[in-house]
């Protein structure tokens, strides 16, 4: 036992030193650097680093390293705090309970990206529709070719897999997981999951938590991009910086969305039937609506689960 919470104390200050400490300590240097700079001109800044003088009393010299390290440690779980904000604007899983202003905000986005979705998929279902007309039919072909479907279904796709109901892609493509069982067998998922997850092997559990990991690094990122603000705000070129790691926190979050909605829809389908046995019903093959539904009446029966397990987007 006392090795093995050794292992674990160690893994988890080698976790807090790499995650919070080491981009906390190059955060603060930044910071401080901006404000000795003055555009391009570096020369204040070399000045300021020679200036630098380190304690020679071991004590003092102590108390600096310490100081600097609470120092990073606060920066990096103020990113954390805020990456979590950025993630709960990200997959938007509550948005109708935001403040009032955010809440009709969120609402016009969602109107918006309605509209948009509407007119995009219905250009894309005339051009499916003609392409197969004209594989199918003697007449004068159509002129649409595999290529204009295949960039019409991704202009569709770039908005949302469903008709949209969430503000963001990414909130629409978690609801989409939700909203394709809602449809398919009935199967509340949300009330659904907890029970789901603790059935789930091991191997389908670390998968699942690995994709669940890279959302929440990439909201991490984009909560460093926030805190860089202040850096460029003392010294302008750094919001080339700030672009570059929103943007990059951005393309890195909707990968990692995409991983885990993959990852969780398909860890249920492989996996429902064996829960519902393991409820007590008699069922076998793909899950159907009348066992789906019966699934999410006897666990909302039970009180409507909050899904708090490490594999649902509204757990960090």
């Amino acid at each position: 036992m006392t090795v093995l919470l050794e292992e674990l104390g160690k893994k988890f200050a080698e976790r807090w030193f790499t995650l919070l400490v080491l981009p906390g300590a190059l955060y603060v240097c930044a910071v401080a650097a901006a404000r000795q700079l003055d555009g391009f001109a570096f020369g204040p800044l070399t000045a300021w680093v020679k200036g630098l003088s380190v304690p020679h009393n071991g004590a003092s010299a102590l108390l600096y390293v310490v100081v600097f390290g609470v120092v990073a440690a606060a920066a990096g779980l103020a990113a954390s705090a805020v990456g979590a904000l950025v993630e709960r604007l990200w997959l938007a899983e509550d948005w109708l309970s935001w403040p009032s202003p955010l809440r009709r905000a969120a609402q016009l986005r969602v109107e918006a990206r309605q509209a948009r979705w509407v007119v995009v998929e219905r250009k894309e279902a005339d051009l499916l529709e003609r392409y197969g007309n004209g594989l199918t039919s003697d007449a004068t072909p159509s002129g649409v070719t595999e290529l204009d479907v295949q960039l019409a279904l991704r202009r569709v796709l770039s908005i949302a897999e469903r008709r949209p109901a969430r503000p963001t892609w990414m909130g629409d493509r978690m609801h989409a997981v939700v909203a394709g069982y809602q449809q398919e067998c009935l199967l509340d998922l949300p009330s659904v999951w907890p029970h789901l997850w603790l059935a789930l092997p091991d191997a389908v559990r670390a998968e699942i938590k690995e994709a669940r990991e890279a959302v929440s690094k990439a909201t991490t990122l984009a909560g460093w991009a926030v805190l860089y603000v202040a850096v460029a705000y003392l010294w302008w070129p750094a919001f080339l910086l700030v672009a570059g790691l929103f943007l990059t926190a951005r393309q890195r979050g909707r990968r990692a969305v995409e991983a885990y909605a993959l990852l969780v829809e398909a860890a249920t389908r492989l996996h429902a039937g064996d829960l519902a046995r393991s409820l007590g019903f008699d069922h076998t093959g793909p899950l159907d609506a009348r066992t789906g539904q019966a699934m999410t009446l006897l666990v909302q029966g039970q009180g409507h689960l909050i899904p708090l397990t490490l594999g649902w987007p509204g757990q960090r």
